[in-house]
């Protein structure tokens, strides 16, 4: 038997668990004492690259009392405040756009109401379009009204305002277009109701939103 080299192995085993047990030890070592450092930093505010946004000019407008066009209606008409959309993004995503739609409330006044549907209007694109980047929505008209496109079809126009519309869209690819512009855009109201309505002070909200995709 080679004695030396038992014994050899043997203190490798030995060293091997004073090894062991050093780091053992090390592993439960106990806190003595803490303390807390408080870490600052200032986070400067970006420059703005702009942003698409949306205005309106009043808040408010009131229809008037027309002549009427045929017996049994009542017509009143009026302007939509202009609507200004903004974009003056450094940098346009690329396969999106811009619309503007318009939906009305119900007129109310007391008890009495008059349907969303007897309110229509016509957009106009007051910015010129030099580039056909815009363009004004389709004429609405109210449901008292002959339809003047799409007669007698599912996207026939005689819907009044009760959903929503289309005042103003970029035709096209805003970043393919421009990447910075602004637009203004109105529409003639007009409000229809039988001559049997019962009278009063009328008021409907009309709600205006601008959507990006």
């Amino acid at each position: 038997m080679n004695k030396k080299g038992m014994f050899a192995r043997m203190a490798v085993g030995l060293v091997g668990g004073v090894i062991l047990l050093g780091s053992a030890g090390a592993a439960v070592a106990a806190t003595i004492e803490d303390d807390d450092v408080t870490v600052n930093v200032e986070i400067e505010a970006l420059e703005p690259v702009g942003a698409l946004t949306m205005s309106v000019a009043a808040s408010s407008t009131s229809l008037s009392e027309g002549a009427t066009e045929t017996d049994g209606t009542r017509v009143f008409t009026g302007d939509l405040p202009t609507v200004t959309v903004s974009d003056d993004r450094a940098e346009v995503p690329e396969g999106v756009y811009w619309y503007v739609t318009g939906q009305s409330s119900d007129f109310v006044s007391g008890v009495n109401t008059i349907s969303a549907g007897h309110l229509g209007w016509l957009p106009n694109l007051i910015t010129p379009a030099e580039d056909g980047e815009v363009a004004a929505g389709d004429e609405v008209v109210t449901v008292l009204d002959e339809a003047t496109q799409g007669g007698g079809t599912p996207s026939a126009n005689n819907v009044g305002l009760e959903s929503e519309e289309l005042l103003a869209l970029v035709v096209t690819d805003s970043g393919d277009v421009r990447a910075t512009g602004t637009w203004q855009a109105d529409a003639g109201l007009t409000l229809k109701t039988p001559s049997t309505q019962a009278a009063g002070a009328y008021a409907a909200t009309l709600t205006l939103t601008l959507w990006e995709e």
